[in-house]
């Protein structure tokens, strides 16, 4: 490696001198001719020097990113994949929940509620959402964040969706990708309950 080094720099000395004094250049020549000699350098260890030297300087280059956990797959066909994992509580069959979500088919987005500025809310179970989402709401504790995959059976079906003001059509069996984050539970978040005080 250290012989590669000063093979390198003795080319880029030689092609500084061409540049700027042409008259120089056979003399450089002649030199650097004579330190590949004197470092009796071949062919094949100057290329893997070269090649050693661009594998450290892409090592180095690379920001390590940390991966997401693995795909979850449920019966149904509905998969997700845990983005952020979260510690709150889980919601009950019959609560009202507040979300967040991204709904997209291909490049085409769907609907989108992450900023806005309040999230949507949900009565857990009702049906109000597409069945694949009503799937794994139950699933989901305060805090998480999950990418979903909807089969078409259990997003807009056979019939898709026509388009109408401000939304796409959406194809028959659309594959359909949600982003779907556990904002809060109203019932269960102690601040609330104080303020309005125990309904029960």
């Amino acid at each position: 490696m250290k012989q590669c080094i000063t093979y390198l720099l003795a080319l880029a000395s030689m092609n500084g001198v061409a540049a700027f004094a042409p008259s120089q250049f056979a003399l450089q020549k002649q030199t650097v001719s004579l330190h590949a000699e004197k470092m009796s350098v071949s062919r094949a260890d100057f290329m893997n020097g070269i090649k050693s030297a661009a594998v450290m300087a892409l090592m180095q280059s690379v920001t390590v990113s940390p991966a997401f956990a693995d795909e979850i797959k449920l019966e149904s066909g509905v998969s997700y994949t845990v983005v952020n994992a979260g510690d709150g509580p889980k919601p009950d069959v019959g609560e009202l929940a507040a979300i967040r979500f991204k709904a997209t088919f291909g490049q085409t987005v769907i609907d989108d509620i992450f900023n806005t500025p309040e999230p949507y809310y949900t009565r857990v179970g009702s049906g109000g959402l597409l069945k694949g989402v009503e799937q794994i709401i139950p699933l989901m504790r305060v805090g998480d964040r999950w990418l979903v995959t909807i089969p078409g059976d259990l997003a807009f079906g056979k019939k898709g969706r026509p388009a109408s003001a401000g939304k796409p059509r959406i194809p028959a069996d659309a594959t359909i990708a949600y982003e779907v984050e556990m904002v809060g539970l109203p019932g269960k978040e102690p601040e609330l309950i104080e303020l309005i005080g125990d309904v029960e």
